[in-house]
């Protein structure tokens, strides 16, 4: 065929043609509707319906992703137990079994040694309250500071028992409040045990959805942060359990009123990063000087004494092969933590903090150096 002579149609192109663009019986076609300014301002109405409609749901179904969050953190803690018992020999689901029965035993037990006196003794704590106030208000320099800030007033509408009461709901409220806490317990543990049964499938899921480029490296640096966030909380708990104990024993020897609700407090507070300690040494101190002046003072020496002991010595021992995350960057964590999902926020700050600083410094930061 001679240069500059066009090609003659191939059989069938005619077809082609006429399928492409009709048949001429109801006119030319116009302009694509992706080219439509309509078009483009309604799909993005769309998309901006869409993003609003996730939004309405993640926040009505914040409460039960909550509990997802802590189930999925609470798997990650105890999946190394799983696989240390597959070390043994134990098949997987008989070591999650064994797992999952610990943890129910542990739950039992922890309910069936706190819950009565610490039910107990906060009822007769709140009734005592409103005397405890008044002790303080006795001593000279406290009431300077209540003169001067005018708290007196605030703190004993506060501290009534008749306030706390209406704040209960009442009898409703209270049955409401246990069964819920009832309820949530329950699916925390329902959960964490399902994540624990499928915790390789739910791992090798998510690595699967990363390109097979990447995937060793995301692999070897997930595996690096479940392992980090695991050792990190089994750390956290038995720096909570033990704080807790030696405060029981403390609040025993000095003759602290309701030894049991203030050593739950003690190890429920020093599970928050950074300020969590500070918190149960303040409401255990508040205890003693309206129990009596040398108590209070006890009580505050004897957890400045205990927090530079945890800080210096239990807590370098026990987190040395965990996370490594600036002071800086822990408290910044923990006090979004409190203000996105409250405790739960401030427990998980610190193994995400963790994770990133992982990600920045095995990711981010190699690649900037590259450019």
């Amino acid at each position: 065929m001679a240069r500059g002579t066009p090609a003659r149609d191939a059989p069938g192109d005619d077809d082609a043609g006429s399928v492409a663009t009709g048949s001429g019986r109801f006119g030319r076609p116009g302009r694509p509707l992706r080219r439509s300014s309509f078009l483009v301002g309604f799909t993005g109405a769309l998309g901006v319906l869409l993003a609003y409609t996730v939004f309405l749901g993640i926040r009505n179904a914040g409460g039960i992703l909550v509990l997802v969050v802590i189930a999925l953190f609470l798997a990650v803690g105890l999946n190394p137990a799983v696989v240390r018992l597959r070390r043994w020999g134990l098949p997987h689901g008989l070591a999650v079994t064994v797992v999952a029965l610990t943890l129910v035993l542990l739950i039992v037990a922890g309910l069936v040694a706190l819950v009565p006196p610490v039910v107990t003794q906060t009822g007769q704590f709140i009734e005592q309250l409103p005397s405890y106030v008044e002790e303080l208000r006795r001593n000279r320099t406290v009431n300077d500071l209540v003169v001067r800030y005018d708290v007196m007033r605030r703190v004993q509408e506060l501290a009534n028992a008749d306030t706390v009461g209406r704040a209960l709901g009442g009898v409703l409220g209270g049955a409401q409040l246990i069964f819920g806490t009832i309820f949530r317990v329950l699916t925390v543990l329902v959960l964490t045990i399902y994540f624990l049964a499928y915790f390789d499938r739910l791992r090798d899921l998510g690595y699967a959805l990363v390109p097979r480029s990447r995937r060793q490296r995301v692999s070897l640096i997930g595996d690096e942060i479940l392992t980090k966030v695991g050792a990190y909380m089994v750390g956290a708990l038995s720096i909570a359990v033990l704080a807790g104990a030696t405060s029981f024993v403390f609040a025993l020897v000095v003759g602290l009123p309701y030894p049991f609700a203030l050593a739950v407090v003690v190890a429920v507070t020093d599970l928050i990063p950074q300020i969590g300690a500070t918190l149960g040494a303040v409401v255990v101190s508040l205890v003693g000087f309206a129990t009596a002046l040398p108590i209070g003072i006890a009580c505050v020496v004897f957890f400045v004494l205990y927090q530079q002991v945890e800080n210096y010595l239990i807590y370098p021992k026990i987190m040395r092969r965990s996370v490594e995350v600036n002071e800086v960057a822990a408290l910044l964590a923990a006090l979004l933590g409190v203000a996105l999902m409250g405790v739960v926020g401030a427990l998980i700050a610190i193994p995400v903090v963790a994770a990133l600083q992982l990600i920045l410094r095995e990711v981010v930061l190699p690649r900037q150096d590259r450019r």
